[in-house]
Order: C-alpha cells, then sequence, then structure tokens
C-alpha cells in the first residue's frame, strides 16, 4: 500500500501533457507560416524570372522600369541565374569570399547551385524555342530564421519543464521536511509527560517493597523511551556527531533487537579481519537506522528467519551489509521503498525507510540503498559511513 501527501507524479504528467500539446501546436502553427513564406518567395522568384526574361528578350524601345525594379527590390533572397550549358552569368543577395574577388567565381557560384538544387526546385526562364536559362534560389535570413523557431521554442519549453520539475522537487521536499519535524517534535513532545511520570513511578517503585528485578526492567523500558524521544526531538535540528567505536554502536543497537525478537528470529554479526572501526556517528539516529532495517527485515520474514549483519571497509567509507531471508522486493521498488508514504503494512506511516535515508544522507554524509533482492530469498540494505577524519 503507497500513501503520499501530493500526487507529484500526477501533477508532472498533466505539465508533460501540456507541454505535449504546446509543441505539437507550435510545430503545426510553424510549418503553415514556413509553408506560407516559401509558396510566397517563389511567387517572388518566379516574377522575377519572368522580369529577367522580358530583359534578357526585349529590343531597345522597351521600358525596362518595372522589370529592373522588380530585380531590384529583391533584397533578401539569394538568386543564381545559369546559362543553357549550367554556367552562372548573374547572381544577386550573394556575398563572394575576398579570396574569390577578382578572379573567375563561377567555382563559388557553382556550389551556391548545388546547394540550392537541395532546397527549392529551379525555375526555368525560356528565352526561345530551344534556349533555356535557370534560376536557382535559396531561402530568405527571415524563413531560415523561421524554420529553426520550432526548435528553440521546443529547447524553451524543454528548459521550462526541467525548472519545472527542480521546483517540484524543492516544494515537495520542504513539504517533507515540514511533515517529518513538525511529526518528530511533537512526538517527542508528547511522551516527554508521560516518561517523566513513569520515571517518578519506577523511582516510588524502588523504594517499595517490590522485586527489585521488576523496577529494573521497567527503568530500562523507561530509558529506552526517553531514548526514542530524543531521537525524535533531535529530528529537524543538526545532530552532533562525536567519534565513536561502529562496533560497540553496532551491537548495542543488535543486541537491543535480540532481547525483543522471538527465538524463531536470528541476529547475527560479522566484523571482517574481526577489527575495530572508528566513525564519527550520531549514536541514537545511527541505531534507529540499523533497528529500523531489522524491524522491517522481521516484518519481511514473518517473525521466522534470519538477519546477517556484515561490516567492512571499502576506500575511505566502512560498508555495513544487512541481509534478511525475507520476501524480498521487486527491483522496480529498489527506490520507492525509501519514498515517504511508501509501506507495504496495512497500518503505519511509511516513514522509517526515508528517515533512515535522511538520517544517513543528511546527518552523517553517508549512503543507504538497497543492494539486491530476491523475492522468495531475502534482502541486502547496504550502508555506507565514512571513516573518522
Amino acid at each position: 500500500m503507497k500513501k503520499s501527501f501530493l500526487n507529484y507524479s500526477a501533477v508532472k504528467y498533466i505539465f508533460s501533457f501540456f507541454a505535449i500539446i504546446i509543441f505539437l501546436l507550435s510545430i503545426v502553427f510553424s510549418s503553415n507560416l514556413v509553408g506560407e513564406m516559401a509558396k510566397e518567395e517563389r511567387d517572388k522568384m518566379e516574377i522575377w524570372a519572368d522580369a529577367t526574361r522580358q530583359i534578357a528578350t526585349a529590343g531597345d524601345d522597351f521600358d525596362f522600369t518595372f522589370c529592373l525594379r522588380v530585380i531590384q527590390d529583391n533584397n533578401t533572397i539569394p538568386v543564381v541565374i545559369v546559362d543553357a550549358e549550367g554556367m552562372p552569368y548573374q547572381y544577386r543577395n550573394i556575398d563572394i569570399p575576398d579570396k574569390y574577388k577578382g578572379e573567375p567565381d563561377s567555382a563559388f557560384l557553382m556550389s551556391k547551385v548545388e546547394s540550392f538544387k537541395t532546397i527549392n526546385e529551379p525555375i526555368s526562364i525560356k528565352l526561345d524555342e530551344t534556349t533555356y536559362h535557370k534560376l536557382y534560389y535559396g531561402d530568405s535570413l527571415l524563413l531560415q530564421k523561421l524554420s529553426y523557431f520550432p526548435i528553440i521554442q521546443w529547447g524553451l519549453i524543454f528548459l521550462f519543464f526541467i525548472a519545472l520539475l527542480l521546483v517540484l522537487a524543492s516544494v515537495r521536499k520542504a513539504e517533507q521536511d515540514r511533515v517529518w519535524v513538525g511529526l518528530s517534535k511533537e512526538t517527542a513532545h508528547q511522551l516527554g509527560t508521560p516518561i517523566s511520570s513513569l520515571m517518578a513511578w519506577v523511582e516510588l517503585l524502588k523504594g517499595m517493597d517490590v522485586d527489585a528485578s521488576v523496577a529494573q526492567e521497567i527503568s530500562k523500558d523507561v530509558n529506552r523511551l526517553q531514548t526514542i524521544a530524543n531521537r525524535f526531538s533531535k529530528i529537524g535540528s543538526k545532530p552532533e556527531c562525536t567519534p565513536v567505536c561502529l562496533n560497540d554502536v553496532i551491537d548495542n543497537a543488535l543486541s537491543y533487537m535480540r532481547g525483543r525478537v522471538s527465538r524463531r528470529v536470528s541476529i547475527t554479526c560479522h566484523y571482517e579481519n574481526d577489527q575495530k572501526y572508528n566513525a564519527e556517528l550520531n549514536v541514537p539516529l545511527f541505531e534507529w537506522v540499523i533497528e529500523n532495517l531489522c524491524k522491517n527485515a522481521i516484518d519481511a520474514m514473518e517473525g521466522t528467519g534470519s538477519i546477517h549483519v556484515n561490516v567492512s571497509e571499502s576506500g575511505s567509507r566502512y560498508i555495513i551489509d544487512v541481509t534478511d531471508t525475507g520476501k524480498g522486493i521487486p527491483k522496480s521498488k529498489f527506490k520507492t521503498v525509501f519514498e515517504p508514504g511508501f509501506t507495504t503494512k496495512s497500518r503505519g506511516w511509511g516513514l522509517g525507510l526515508s528517515l533512515a535515508k535522511r538520517i544517513m544522507e543528511e546527518y552523517h554524509h553517508g549512503k543507504i540503498y538497497v543492494l539486491n533482492s530476491t523475492q522468495g530469498v531475502g534482502t541486502t540494505f547496504r550502508i555506507e559511513v565514512k571513516k573518522e577524519e
């Protein structure tokens, strides 16, 4: 069962849908606009070709004013006219490179003709029954820019979408922080009064004619409640990490768990090379992480099985593998299990592993993740802790 405070996935899908719609509409609109401009430019080139034909075939008494004006008014579309042999003899709106100036420029213009062939169909200029010249032209600078507009627009939409995801992630994290901190502080506050009262009752029992072992066991549980309250009170504030022996912290957490599980659950621990490891930890919070993994493992094993903790070192980090013989986790859920609200139990907030991840990553600058899992066989969670500097 998965619970969540806000369905952020739905929000992302909605924004993705609208982003795709906007992109498709912009593509259609831009394509139509490009098509219309391309048609308009071809119409201009056909008029330009006709004006050129009239100038070439007209007699001496022909008024060239209009035709020359048509040719001169084209200041945007690059044009090359070739003769019947395919050699360029007229061009417009094409910059000749310096290295071709003062020399025959047909080679450069021919390269332009070849590139124009891939852009637009040439226009034939009929001079007489047997002589045809051809006009080749490219796209104007405005049309080229407009052709790139959908790509630029999509890039902007993509950047906007990425920024939106970052904002949503930031908002989500801020909300999680408020929920965690508020819940933790309130829990610690609510536990304070009954714990103080229980401490007083324990002291009263010690002064009465009561079995000392009973008062001692009650005192242990009250102290345990005090430890839990202290853990909750530390959430939301920067906890203090001190140099400690990692072996002692893990042994203490596992010893506590052994005393509170049935004999059908075996909890073992192995330190490679029987070595002592030192790290900077906030002991109450780190013990909480170990205990949380053990409790989840016990739930996954349904009260029967084994938990093995293996501690080793790799480079600048200590590696703590917690392996159980539970029902396993699907690979698709390896990251999901750390999300707030995720739980497979009918009761619970699903905050245990998310808090463990927060404790390890934000407070200890370490890592916690699912190393591997096989359904029906078991799961291994890995914790990475920095060595003491």
